[in-house]
């Protein structure tokens, strides 16, 4: 008998929440065939078979959490990698760029149980009563098998998930299925035809409305929740405010459109600023640093990964642009534009959204005029741009329109204090007001 336990995930992640099951009880696995899909704080996980064999029990239901080292699913396993006899352990690469590993340990017949320490399952009480009845019925709490996008859908839409007839033949539950439910309600209700006042009290007694909905935290918006949580208690956070004049920055994009869409590139103002922030950050180190707290050191950090907040239909990402103080500014355009779609569509590996050293938030992409962000820990800064407005401001006794953005700088006051945030935001609005002052790096 082999098992396939969750593998150690790397970057101090310690559990996944298992989404989908790739296989069932009873199937055949050939080695390294995708058997299960889980969801981290940083990505989702495909993770192979380590060995080839009939799947005889699966342990983690869509929607719970395993804890690193967890048995996922067992299996009788008649060949190894090797192709020899079976095997009392396995072990599996997780793909590609994922940083995971699966670790298998020998079972020497003992009882489970009696093997390894117990580890604390995470899983809400809904999770806990997904069960049937005797007869193959679902039973009345059973848990609807959908991703979190699907239950972010329903939630914006009212639809109640239990009541959605799934269209895939494992019972789950998808985007499609929740639009075209609400759809078909909408209908309904419009072609129902309203009742006569005098008699609701008699054929039609109004039920009282539900006060109030409930839905486990799971998945992503779960794992953003305990990140923030973290940063929250761990960092004692100050921010700094601040406006520049966003003139020549608007001047400059203008004058480079023409040649950035001729090769293909789309040239938005985040590139630009990064630009303009990689020598601000080498200029004051302190902001692209950590804490080590068990030693209490500060660590500088000579590379500069720099984090971009991404709003994905799941919750927010931050993707990692990797040492951007070696990149060109076509490259710098070229790698967010990947970046941020990986992260909308959730496929990028968890490398590219772990290691970054700081973090730059354009709350201006989608619409927003300022913000106090929240450090992305152990990072000990972040940067929060605003959306460019025109604004009146007075210049020489006249009143005059210029295009102004606000910044919001939120930082360790343990490490920083207010006088080293002022002259980091007075660097870099000067340089995003003279972006000229970069030609003297190329010249």
């Amino acid at each position: 008998m082999n098992e396939l336990k969750l593998a150690d995930l790397g970057e101090g992640m310690h559990e996944a929440e298992v989404v989908e099951w790739l296989v069932k009880v009873g199937d055949n696995v050939r080695l390294d065939q995708p058997v299960v899909r889980v969801e981290t704080d940083k990505a989702i996980v495909e993770i192979p078979s380590p060995v080839a064999g009939r799947v005889s029990e699966i342990r983690f239901q869509p929607g719970q959490t395993a804890q690193v080292g967890e048995v996922l699913l067992v299996y009788d396993a008649p060949q190894g990698r090797s192709g020899g006899k079976a095997q009392e352990s396995a072990s599996v690469t997780a793909p590609s760029g994922s940083n995971a590993g699966v670790e298998a340990q020998r079972t020497q017949g003992a009882p489970l149980h009696a093997q390894q320490e117990p580890v604390a399952v995470n899983v809400a009480p809904a999770l806990a009563s997904s069960t049937s009845t005797s007869n193959g019925t679902a039973g009345a709490n059973r848990r609807v098998l959908a991703a979190p996008a699907v239950r972010k859908l329903a939630f914006e839409l009212g639809v109640d998930l239990a009541e959605v007839p799934p269209s895939a033949p494992n019972g789950r539950v998808s985007m499609e299925d929740v639009r075209a439910y609400a759809e078909r309600a909408k209908t309904s209700a419009a072609d129902k035809p309203a009742a006569r006042p005098q008699n609701i009290l008699v054929h039609s007694p109004i039920q009282p409305a539900a006060e109030e909905r409930r839905e486990p935290l799971t998945g992503l918006r779960r794992r953003i929740a305990e990140h923030m949580e973290r940063s929250w208690r761990t960092v004692p956070h100050a921010t700094a405010f601040d406006e520049l004049d966003a003139s020549d920055l608007v001047g400059l994009r203008r004058a480079l459109l023409p040649a950035a869409e001729k090769r293909g590139i789309r040239l938005t103002y985040l590139p630009l600023l990064i630009k303009m922030l990689i020598p601000v950050l080498k200029e004051f180190p302190i902001f692209n640093a950590s804490l080590d707290e068990e030693k209490r050191e500060i660590v500088y950090k000579h590379s500069y990964h720099l984090g971009v907040a991404t709003a994905s239909p799941e919750g927010l990402l931050v993707p990692v642009l990797r040492d951007a103080d070696r990149l060109s500014l076509a490259e710098i355009a070229t790698r967010l534009e990947s970046l941020i779609e990986g992260a909308k569509k959730r496929t990028l590996a968890l490398n590219e959204l772990s290691g970054s050293t700081f973090t730059l938030n354009n709350v201006g992409s989608f619409g927003g005029s300022s913000g106090t962000p929240i450090i992305n820990y152990p990072e000990v800064a972040i940067l929060a741009v605003g959306r460019i407005e025109e604004k009146a401001i007075v210049r020489a006794g006249s009143i005059i329109a210029q295009a102004r953005m606000p910044l919001a700088l939120s930082f360790d006051h343990r490490l920083i204090d207010g006088a080293l945030a002022g002259a980091f935001l007075a660097r870099f609005k000067e340089l995003v007001g003279h972006p000229q002052q970069l030609l003297l790096d190329l010249i």
